[in-house]
């Protein structure tokens, strides 16, 4: 019989109690207290990694058997820490992350829930005063085969060296192997996840063995193994030396006695026979890096994602619900998603509860299922409380199924001193990291909000994206900031890599600052980070990152660049103005700046192509909006700016070298500022549009000047300007018209629907049937030269209402208007 025939066999016994796996695993047994597996021979309990069935059952067996100690799957290293897991301060999801001291950023992460069969086993050996040990290979060697931030077993195992003996031969299987998926293939399934709740999860213990279900996973392990070799997991020969080795080490130690909570798949290995020459040939020679490690919290929604520790566990909330609740796991779960769905606003009464419990049940009864699982109370959900809609059901996935729990770990846990820092400042200024995406609006004004906002500035720069800034969706002043906050497991890892700048948050991230301001490649990357640094309130980088700001400007000979760093330069003095820094020397630097793009930008404006001539309008609109700011307050180097900005426009606006969109914009821009008058914009439109010149260039000037949101309200409340371009777009030749019409459509492409159809209206009535502003006679209502009379009596009575003219025989309103039959209306007392 094959590996896969054993295996459907066994898997087939597992439901059957003790006695049906005793058949058909032919395993002898030695009962009562104390006893093993197999007589004189560790007790190995095989597990799921996060399955909340095998932790019940390695709780089971640990009573049963009570060992004088009890040997976890887990870095050596971290045996110090097993007595935090007893603090009161820490409450799972957590997780060992280990690191290396000279790279943070190369580490490893062993997670652990309360429903892990790990924790269960760690917290049962201290309630009962056990020794608890982790027994796989060490971090410092775990680390050493990585480069990146990945889970134990992952990546390629290192080659034994050669004359050792520890050479195995190949393994028969090229890509690695989903046990539960065979397992689940052999017993015909094609669900792994409904064929493991069916098989464990949904089943009790009873009075049953409590061994039973770790020897028929034992012997179904050992079908794969003999079937499909290592299963693709190259580095699990190396671990699972280092084990054998252990267990040895706990059997002499201990004289017996020894409980082993590991991987399921992991268990034959340990079983098998072999000398301790052949495992420490095996070991020689794997490389080494220091490691610290320490406990870090962790989240459902990281559990959730495959890879290491966390792989195949899709519904973390699900798995901690079964584990947590003592009965009518389905009930308790269907109550607690009509308390979510209430809270969210949806009508979910105790009728929808008793429904949906019956569907469920209706279902796994049609189903073959021993007990309603995930699959039939989330159809049932579904169907009676979401009204077959799955949005709701969204949520209910989202924050029940996977959960949002985001685990703590007491103070006295080893951290790196920039952690302890964070802790400190997140506990002072009450920012308190949660799992759960959530808005935070801070007000500057207050001493509180302005000391978070530094937090989260500080941060990013240190590239620890705690917060990330979003659009506020109430004032838009600079005293005002809105924060998107999510903290993640993943940033630990971050912390300890800026730990190398300093020990405490403003330190480091002060030194990072100035680091970045000497390794930035361009200008516009030292302008932001100046910025940065006044946002993050570093007193002490700002000079440095001023100084090689200076520096790269008085160098850099590109007005492209030049002009892009202006505009930055220029918020981060409102800033500094909002936040009480002095930005004297950020002024001088701007103001610097500033000149030398009015000097520059002339020449530079000239011969560019359309993709150039773009570029080059934005900077101008970014220019434009500095030099507003920048001569807002009155200031030395900064008299006097806006007029020599708008004769740099005005020259801009006439020389014909220049492009037509950017002549067309800077004659727009003095509009705007009401230096051009509207007869010499008409004048300028005029000659930009004569019949000389190329339909190219005409399209690019009135790109220019219209384009934009506000382009269209100018030619709907200009008509000579709407004149102007209607004129000209009836002279162009049929050649060309088809070159300008995608220049044309982007431009009025921009403007609002509104206007794009009062425009519309105004063209389709001609030249001669415009007015004002629109046309005479009858058309778009709210442009007629005249008042439309039905429009202004339809509020009349508001008018009056707000005025009191019907109140105590007031005057009915002005001469010919028919007198207000209504009853008048009180208002207040």
């Amino acid at each position: 019989m094959n590996g896969a025939g054993k295996a459907e066999r066994v898997v087939r016994a597992a439901g059957a109690g003790a006695a049906g796996v005793a058949e058909a695993t032919g395993a002898e047994r030695t009962a009562g207290p104390g006893g093993t597996a197999r007589a004189g021979e560790p007790l190995l309990l095989g597990v799921r990694h996060h399955g909340p069935g095998s932790a019940r059952a390695v709780r089971a067996a640990l009573e049963a058997a009570l060992p004088r100690v009890v040997l976890i799957e887990g870095p050596p290293e971290a045996d110090a820490l097993i007595p935090l897991a007893a603090d009161e301060g820490m409450r799972p999801p957590v997780a060992l992350l280990a690191h290396a001291v000279d790279e943070p950023g190369r580490s490893a992460f062993w997670p652990l829930a309360e429903f892990s069969p790990e924790w269960v086993a760690l917290r049962w050996a201290l309630d009962q005063g056990v020794p608890a040990r982790f027994f796989d290979l060490p971090a410092t060697h775990t680390l050493a085969w990585s480069g990146t931030a990945a889970g134990p077993g992952e990546g390629a195992a290192p080659r034994p060296a050669p004359g050792t003996g520890g050479e195995e031969p190949p393994p028969r299987a090229a890509v690695r192997v989903d046990p539960l998926a065979v397992l689940a293939g052999a017993a015909g399934h094609d669900d792994p996840e409904r064929w493991w709740e069916d098989v464990v999860e949904h089943r009790g213990l009873g009075d049953g063995d409590p061994f039973a279900p770790f020897a028929a996973l034992e012997e179904a392990m050992g079908s794969l193994r003999e079937d499909h070799g290592g299963g693709g997991q190259d580095r699990d020969a190396v671990r699972e030396a280092y084990m054998r080795l252990q267990v040895r080490a706990a059997q002499r130690e201990f004289g017996g006695g020894v409980a082993v909570v590991c991987g399921a798949w992991h268990v034959p290995a340990l079983r098998r026979k072999t000398t301790v020459a052949a495992d420490r040939a095996l070991l020689k020679g794997l490389p080494k890096v220091k490691a610290d490690l320490t406990w870090v919290p962790w989240t459902y929604r990281r559990l959730a994602r495959a890879g290491g520790y966390g792989a195949g566990v899709d519904a973390p909330g699900w798995y901690g619900h079964l584990f947590a609740a003592p009965d009518r796991p389905v009930e308790r779960w269907l109550a607690k998603v009509a308390g979510l769905l209430r809270d969210e606003g949806r009508t979910v009464s105790p009728a929808h509860v008793i429904e949906a419990v019956r569907l469920a049940d209706t279902l796994a009864a049609l189903r073959g299922r021993p007990l309603p699982g995930l699959g039939e109370t989330t159809d049932a959900v579904r169907a009676v409380m979401c009204d077959g809609s799955d949005v709701p059901l969204a949520l209910v996935q989202d924050r029940l199924v996977v959960g949002d729990a985001l685990g703590e770990v007491p103070p006295s846990a080893p951290a790196v001193p920039l952690q302890r820092d964070l802790a400190r400042l997140q506990r002072r200024l009450r920012l308190k990291p949660e799992a759960p995406e959530r808005e935070l609006e801070l007000d500057l004004r207050k001493e509180t909000d302005a000391g978070r906002s530094r937090l989260l500035h500080r941060l990013r720069l240190l590239d620890v994206p705690w917060g990330e800034p979003a659009a506020s969706r109430g004032s838009t002043g600079t005293f005002r900031e809105t924060w998107r906050l999510r903290w993640e497991p993943e940033l630990a890892v971050r912390v300890a890599e800026a730990g190398g700048w300093g020990t405490t948050v403003l330190g480091a991230a002060g030194a990072k600052a100035e680091a970045d301001a000497v390794a930035a490649r361009s200008l516009a990357e030292v302008t932001a980070l100046a910025e940065h640094c006044l946002l993050a309130g570093l007193p002490d980088a700002l000079p440095a990152v001023m100084r090689v700001l200076a520096d790269r400007a008085a160098l850099d000979t590109d007005v492209g660049h030049l002009a892009q760093a202006l505009p930055a330069l220029v918020r981060s003095l409102r800033y500094g103005d909002v936040r009480g820094t002095g930005t004297g020397a950020l002024a001088e630097v701007a103001a610097g700046l500033a000149e030398r793009v009015f000097v520059g930008l002339p020449p530079a404006c000239a011969a560019l192509d359309a993709d150039a001539a773009e570029e080059m309008r934005h900077h101008l609109d970014a220019v434009h909006g500095a030099v507003g700011l920048l001569d807002g307050t009155p200031a030395p180097g900064r008299v006097g700016l806006r007029g020599r900005w708008q004769a740099v426009l005005g020259v801009l606006s006439a020389r014909d070298g220049v492009p037509g969109v950017i002549r067309g914009r800077a004659a727009r821009l003095l509009l705007d500022d009401g230096v051009l008058h509207r007869e010499e914009a008409t004048r300028l439109m005029g000659l930009a549009l004569s019949p000389g010149t190329p339909p190219g260039d005409a399209a690019a000037w009135i790109e220019g000047f219209v384009g934009g949101g506000a382009g269209g309200m100018l030619l709907v409340h200009d008509e000579r300007l709407l004149g102007l371009v209607d004129d000209w777009l009836t002279r162009v030749p049929a050649e060309a018209f088809t070159d300008v019409l995608p220049l044309l459509r982007r431009t009025f492409s921009a403007y609002e629907p509104a206007v794009r159809r009062t425009l519309g209206e105004l063209v389709r009535r001609g030249p001669g049937a415009r007015g004002s502003v629109a046309g005479t006679g009858a058309g778009l209502p709210g442009f007629a030269p005249d008042p439309d009379p039905e429009r202004a009596d339809a509020v009349l009575p508001v008018v009056r209402l707000l005025l009191g003219a019907d109140r105590d025989g007031g005057p009915a309103g002005t001469e010919g208007d028919e007198p207000v039959e209504d009853e008048p209306v009180e208002v207040g007392t």
